[in-house]
Parts: structure tokens; sequence; C-alpha cells
């Protein structure tokens, strides 16, 4: 929340705030239940599995996790402005 901040992607806390609220409920909610996709061989250290977030028109949030039991440890979360999405071979 205070780097998007810091950042200036958002003019006040309380927006950003908000913004990072908004994934993490979509990850508690949906985690188990939400289509995922197997993680490319290359962003294997990421975790297994990933699984998206569309944010808005212009950013995809990608979660990527590893399940152990029942048990889904989120090991990392990225998004499509960053050149690791690249590797996801998505089309935009």
């Amino acid at each position: 929340m205070d780097v998007l901040f810091e950042k200036e992607y958002f003019g006040f806390i309380e927006s950003a705030e908000e913004y990072v609220w908004k994934i993490r409920d979509f990850i508690e909610e949906n985690i188990s239940t939400y289509p995922t996709k197997k993680t490319p061989f290359g962003l294997l250290q990421y975790g297994e599995k990933y699984l998206t977030y569309k944010a808005n028109q212009s950013t995809t949030w990608y979660i990527f996790f590893s399940k152990i039991e029942e048990t889904f440890f989120v090991k990392f979360i990225t998004n499509n402005h960053t050149s690791l999405s690249a590797e996801l071979n998505i089309d935009y």
C-alpha cells in the first residue's frame, strides 16, 4: 500500500489501501475455486500455479502460489506491467 502511494500510483493512501484490499479479498475468496494455470518452468520458484485478477482495463495481477495439503501459500504477486509477465506468454 505504501509503495503504491509513494510511487504516486494513487493520490491518497486510502485509495491504495482499498486497491490492495480488493486484491487480498479476491485471493481469499477465490484461490481454492478460481481457474488456475500451471506456472511455466522458468518461474516455478514463485509457485506451482497462479491465478489472475484483472483490477482494471490496464492492469492484471498474477498471484503465484503453492498448495500443501489443504493450505495455500501465496509466494509472489506481480502484474502485467513487469517484464516477468512476458514469460507467461499472455496475449494482450
